[in-house]
């Protein structure tokens, strides 16, 4: 089904970009899984893809291997993320996961590129997970991994001397704050230390990020059934970090402007983005067009809540923008009836998977799992 859209010209933009990019669709495999990631499953120096119960080989990504078994839930798989972790050492990259249904954070063992099922282990038991979001809090260059659940987990990965991975987990739970829907991850407060970003406020990190009693709660701001994650960039080029928040079940995309008030207290502005599309459920930032600048890239995730959401049977969409200051310019990749167009689910990935130096879009959902080849500068005629 390669080239089912030959030539996706970025041009269907709310604004003509600086680089107009030409992108090539190809869906792969059947799969209706809604987390996708891409990394070399088997240690053959090719990038490979994973998406729920299989992974597919690179680098065309037309012969399937199973992964696990996962039963479906209405229209769920109970995978909400799929993140290349070497969890036991082995020096083989494994899957960090979230189940909703399950209720818990697990792992799924890479049986070392070999053929046959990945043995699935649990970490514990946090209630329903959302999905993960996984951010590297002491820099030691191994993320720490966060259930979206309430209160607030971290779990550490646990090494051994030679910084190798246990196949354990440290858990540290912060009970403050609320938690839920909603949760990013980055320094709100300009002290050079990681925050975390929940719907109802922030929690401003202490020295050590695992002294649970150390973070304090700041209730600044309702953000609703935001995205996951809520990102954590200087939009403005202010020198303070905005926050850019998607309505994940509900319609519109905005950033919240971080400022100070006469007293020097912080403020918080909103800025929409987008009105009338829905359910920006990820938000993720990268330099799509190689021009030394991030770009937010996001996109629907179709039927969230199997289609009891505003919107839910509005188009689905794959987009970036420029930001551009806050003036957030679009350019969209696809846009459809779900039936012959591509969200980006719950949990996409963004990677050059083809080694051209540009990246691509790997997006999947309950309408399949696409990828996005970014070709590079299209042509001029």
């Amino acid at each position: 089904m390669r080239g089912i859209t030959a030539l996706l010209l970025a041009t269907l933009a709310a604004a003509v970009p600086a680089v107009e990019l030409r992108f090539d669709r190809e869906r792969i495999g059947t799969g209706t899984y809604e987390a996708a990631a891409a990394f070399d499953v088997n240690n053959d120096g090719v990038i490979d893809i994973v998406s729920g119960c299989y992974w597919y080989a690179g680098p065309d990504f037309r012969t399937a291997h199973t992964v696990c078994d996962l039963q479906p839930v209405d229209t769920y798989y109970d995978d909400f993320s799929n993140y290349p972790l070497d969890v036991n050492g082995d020096g083989y990259l494994d899957i960090v996961n979230g189940a909703w249904w399950g209720m818990r954070l697990e792992w799924r063992e890479n049986p070392k590129g070999q053929a046959g099922l990945w043995t699935t282990h649990e970490v514990a038991k946090v209630g329903n997970v959302e999905r993960n979001v996984f951010c590297d809090f002491d820099g030691d260059g191994i993320p720490e991994v966060f259930p979206v659940t309430k209160p607030v987990h971290i779990f550490k990965l646990e090494r051994d001397a030679d910084g190798k991975g246990t196949g354990k987990f440290l858990q540290y739970t912060i009970d403050k704050g609320t938690g839920g829907h909603g949760l990013g991850t980055g320094d709100v407060n300009g002290d050079g230390r990681t925050d975390i970003v929940l719907s109802g406020g922030w929690l401003e990190s202490p020295a050590d990020p695992f002294d649970v009693e150390g973070w304090v709660w700041h209730a600044k701001f309702n953000l609703g059934s935001a995205s996951v994650p809520i990102l954590v960039h200087d939009v403005n080029n202010d020198g303070l970090n905005d926050l850019i928040v998607g309505e994940a079940h509900n319609y519109g995309l905005y950033w919240m402007e971080q400022g100070r008030d006469e007293n020097g207290d912080r403020t918080w502005t909103k800025h929409m983005v987008e009105e009338h599309r829905s359910q920006f459920h990820d938000l993720q930032l990268h330099d799509i067009d190689n021009d030394g600048e991030l770009e937010l890239v996001t996109g629907k995730r179709y039927r969230a809540h199997n289609g009891h959401d505003p919107g839910a049977d509005d188009p689905v969409g794959v987009y970036y923008y420029e930001i551009n200051g806050g003036a957030f310019d679009r350019v969209t990749l696809d846009y459809g009836p779900a039936d012959n167009a591509s969200g980006v689910g719950i949990y996409f990935w963004v990677a050059d998977v083809t080694g051209n130096g540009w990246k691509d879009i790997i997006a999947p959902g309950k309408e399949g799992l696409y990828l996005f080849r970014n070709m590079g500068p299209a042509a001029k005629d």
